[in-house]
């Protein structure tokens, strides 16, 4: 066993290009588990930043300096965001609202709903299970709780002051990522090791799938949420425009986004309709858009940037997920990308080793 595990670690880390890669995934993976609260403006700054470097590489190359390239870019973004957040954020605030107010008016409708089943069916819902339904409900409806929930919202509140300081050093970082690039990739090398081929390689192997995954998410998420808005608006389904949002960022959670956003969009539907025919006809409408989603869209904007089997990007969401939260869902994919990559690229015995390239 000994002489076993010797052989192998002779094979695997040999390289001292190797032990450099592990090192610095090590060193990263590290910070960002630690620190990523800290450090969450330079995190998203560097990730607008990497989506954001095309179209000023793009100007730079027709002359523009890469000063006026990355104020154009950040001001036309900026402006695009903006114009987003104010035509989208009142009426999604507003439909919740609204929401709220309707919920205990659908709770118990629902409740009416489950007692006359209970009445039909007693071996299925028991007098007993009503009852222990009811005091769930009464709980979740009783004054306390409201109060709870104001204190959740005035912390909500505090969290939207941190926000606005983001809004306005995320720009910022943005802005000097996109104008100092060159200086600030060649002053971040006297932090790395010296052999570091074997990363780099990695890194060149990497770099066009992530921005290629970005920006195909970016495209699906408006695509579906603008499709699926247009849909339930037409259907006359309430909620429309909060519920399309949720729909389109339901598809930063492979296969299991759409499953979790199918049963508000089903109760709201219910409630609004009871079972007939328009709640048939937006059950299979939103059923064609989630297959046209899976079988048309995605492998449309991902075929060259997603080469992983469904377990395995289930299992990166999982992962990825419990780590970093809603981050670690976005780039589950990207991740586990990086680590396919990371054990092709690692050497062994039989691989001839890294050509070094002068810098």
């Amino acid at each position: 066993m000994l002489a076993f595990l010797t052989e192998w670690y002779k094979t695997r880390f040999s390289d001292p290009q190797a032990i450099t890669l592990m090192f610095i995934i090590i060193g990263i993976g590290l910070a960002l588990y630690f620190g990523a609260g800290l450090l969450a403006p330079l995190l998203v700054a560097l990730v607008l930043a990497f989506l954001l470097e095309w179209p000023v590489a793009q100007m730079s190359r027709l002359g523009i300096s890469r000063t006026a390239a990355a104020t154009i870019v950040l001001v036309v973004f900026l402006g695009l965001m903006l114009i987003l957040l104010l035509g989208l954020v009142p009426s999604i605030w507003r439909q919740g609202v609204s929401l709220v107010t309707d919920l205990p008016t659908m709770i118990d409708k629902g409740m009416l709903i489950v007692r006359e089943f209970s009445a039909d069916y007693p071996q299925f819902v028991s007098a007993s299970q009503l009852d222990s339904m009811m005091e769930e409900v009464n709980k979740m409806l009783d004054t306390q709780h409201l109060l709870d929930l104001g204190k959740q919202l005035l912390g909500y509140s505090a969290s939207l002051l941190v926000l606005m300081v983001y809004a306005i050093l995320v720009p910022l970082l943005v802005f000097f990522f996109l104008k100092d690039k060159d200086q600030l990739l060649s002053g971040s090398k006297r932090f790395f090791p010296a052999n570091r081929d074997l990363a780099r390689t990695v890194w060149f192997e990497m770099d066009q799938q992530i921005f290629n995954y970005i920006r195909g998410k970016v495209i699906e998420i408006v695509i579906v949420g603008v499709v699926s808005y247009i849909f339930f608006a037409v259907m006359g389904l309430r909620y429309s425009a909060l519920l399309g949002v949720l729909t389109g960022l339901s598809v930063l959670i492979p296969y299991v986004g759409a499953t979790l956003v199918t049963l508000p969009i089903a109760l709201v539907a219910f409630f609004q309709w009871g079972f007939s025919a328009e709640f048939g006809y937006l059950m299979l409408g939103y059923g064609i858009i989630q297959a046209l989603d899976g079988n048309v869209l995605v492998p449309l904007l991902f075929s060259d940037a997603v080469d992983l089997h469904p377990v395995v990007i289930i299992a990166a969401v999982l992962v990825f997920g419990g780590l970093w939260g809603v981050w670690g869902v976005f780039f589950a994919i990207p991740l586990a990308s990086l680590v396919k990559a990371v054990i092709n690229a690692w050497p062994n015995a039989s691989s001839p080793k890294v050509a070094l390239d002068n810098e």
